[in-house]
């Protein structure tokens, strides 16, 4: 199936409609605290339920009049088209000829047979994937599955980079409450050696198992990693006496302490892992939309399969509700569509994500990948250039960290910063310090920060406090900074699936927008490219340095005079 040019938004006549909205709020004047005191029904009519997550967008600079120009910028782009096509294994990723189908990663069993995409059963695909999957998470948290001498597995290392580390990362971090069978994981990503250093360190080789992810074992980062790894286990093995350094001990430790998740199974068996260790994904997955594949394997370990299965249930839950829901009732379509409002026609370069709990501390790392890998692109699906501002700059910290760091400029810069704020209601370590309940002291700082945002201090407000006149423009707040409530019953494994699939969506949402292959990422290549080039002139290619341009000879001159080892 072909697919269609993408609809230039700008020429749309939601487009217009939308730019002569934003022309009459400019013209009215936006105000926060007059539009809350003159809609005695705006929170009611901006509030919306998806799943178990409860969205509170009235402190954003819209009227509830501007879902409705919303949807009808949906309706011209043909979102619901570009989302029916993608669900049902349309090639929407055009320039590498792919389906985008991860959200079939989470359909559930009953779907077998549905989705047949270039002639395989997708759904029955991933479910005899995960049955592999949970079988050997089974052995390893059961003590069944043994390290070459015998002891059972206490921490798995997870060896990738990209999507095949910051997905699994983050959601190990995120559901830690959940680990339930005594093993802990750590993950190495980058190449630099320090850090594969200091995250074996203080480990017993005997008790390690290597989770090495890369779909086509060549990932140069992942596979140095694993090499090294690799040495780090026998020398580690044989120098306590457990193994005596021959061949065959060496492969059946191999064996025992490394599996693959990778399609490449020449390669997997060259590495020394036994090819029925290693568990595939399909290259309709792309690597950040990868987590709840195969690539979550050491999640189905810590955690077990039980909790997995909630954990894809959750973004099921809301694939479910953004395929079916209106746009103008489709929290998580509005979403989108108020990112494209603050990037397009306020002319807002960054975005927000404030997770009031310490378990998301990675959460706006991981989104980074996720939407400015998919949307920070200049041209369009058809290869013609875009014809409006596209991306953002996703970043964060959790709350209150983030108050004592950057907030000041969210508050009182001259930017407009748009965030997403996001809690739960209940903690899984409730404390008291006296009479206080902690996670309430907490709440109350999520809860002020989207006030203090929104509706800001006046002059006078500032004055009333007996404030020095000559400091009072220096305690003024302007308020009218939008933010967007996300309040959820728990940080549960489904609710940590029902966030991710979220920011799926808002992330096609603002792709079809502004027309983009949301799933192709050709911007991290030519770095790589180069690098290739570029490392034989470090040490020794005099012919490749000379190749090289000015800045790059100088700094590996400075480089070649002050190393020590």
């Amino acid at each position: 199936m072909a697919i269609n040019p993408p609809v230039d938004a700008t020429q749309t006549p939601a487009w217009a409609a939308l730019q002569k909205h934003y022309n009459d709020l400019q013209a009215e004047g936006i105000s926060l605290k007059k539009w809350f005191a003159e809609e005695p029904e705006r929170v009611e009519q901006l509030s919306f339920d998806a799943g178990d997550l409860h969205f509170d967008l009235s402190k954003n600079l819209i009227k509830p009049e501007t879902l409705k120009l919303f949807a009808d910028l949906a309706k011209d782009v043909k979102l619901d088209e570009r989302v029916k096509a993608m669900v049902s294994g349309v090639h929407i990723n055009n320039t590498e000829d792919r389906a985008v189908l991860h959200t079939a990663l989470r359909r559930p069993v009953e779907d077998e047979g549905k989705y047949i995409v270039d002639g395989q059963d997708v759904v029955k695909d991933v479910r005899e994937t995960l049955d592999r999957i949970y079988a050997f998470a089974d052995k390893v948290r059961s003590g069944e599955w043994k390290g070459v001498t015998g002891k059972k597995i206490t921490t798995v290392v997870n060896i990738g980079i990209g999507g095949s580390d910051l997905g699994p990362n983050m959601a190990y971090e995120a559901l830690k409450p959940y680990a339930d069978a005594g093993i802990s994981a750590r993950y190495i990503s980058n190449i630099d050696p320090n850090d594969l250093a200091e995250k074996t360190k203080g480990l017993d080789p005997e008790t390690t198992l290597f989770i090495i992810v890369s779909k086509t074992f060549t990932t140069l980062e992942t596979l140095t990693n694993a090499r090294e790894a690799r040495t780090w286990l026998l020398e580690g093995l044989k120098a306590s006496g457990a193994i005596d350094g021959s061949d065959e001990k060496n492969a059946e430790a191999i064996r025992k302490h490394f599996v693959a998740v990778s399609t490449a199974l020449d390669k997997v068996e060259a590495f020394g892992i036994d090819p029925t260790n290693a568990f595939g994904f399909w290259n309709w997955v792309g690597g950040r939309y990868s987590v709840d594949s195969a690539v979550g394997t050491s999640l189905a370990v810590v955690f077990g399969p039980a909790r997995f299965e909630e954990f894809l249930h959750g973004f099921h839950e809301i694939d479910e509700y953004f395929i079916n829901t209106p746009v103008e009732k489709n929290v998580v379509a509005l979403m989108g569509l108020l990112n494209v409002w603050y990037r397009n026609f306020f002319n807002t370069a960054a975005h927000a994500v404030l997770p009031y709990d310490q378990y998301l501390h990675r959460f706006p790392a991981y989104l980074q990948q996720l939407t400015m890998e998919s949307n920070g692109k200049s041209v369009r699906w058809d290869g013609t250039p875009v014809t409006t501002q596209t991306g953002e700059i996703f970043w964060g910290e959790p709350g209150t960290n983030g108050q004592h760091a950057f907030y000041q400029l969210i508050h009182q810069g001259t930017q407009l910063i748009p965030a997403d704020f996001i809690a739960f209601v209940n903690t899984p370590n409730p404390t008291k310090d006296g009479d206080q309940d902690v996670h309430e002291l907490f709440l109350g700082n999520y809860l002020a920060q989207t006030k203090a945002l929104a509706f800001g201090k006046t002059a006078d407000e500032v004055r009333a406090e007996g404030t020095p006149e000559a400091i009072v423009p220096a305690r003024v707040f302007q308020g009218n900074k939008p933010t967007t409530s996300i309040l959820g019953e728990a940080l549960t494994p489904f609710a940590l699936g029902e966030l991710i699939a979220l920011y799926e969506h808002i992330t096609l949402v603002e792709g079809t927008v502004w027309g983009l292959d949301s799933y192709d990422q050709w911007g991290v290549e030519l770095g790589k490219q180069l690098a290739k080039q570029i490392t034989p002139a470090i040490s020794k290619d005099d012919e490749a340095l000379a190749a090289q341009d000015a800045s790059t000879q100088s700094l590996i001159k400075f480089y070649r005079e002050h190393r020590e080892f």
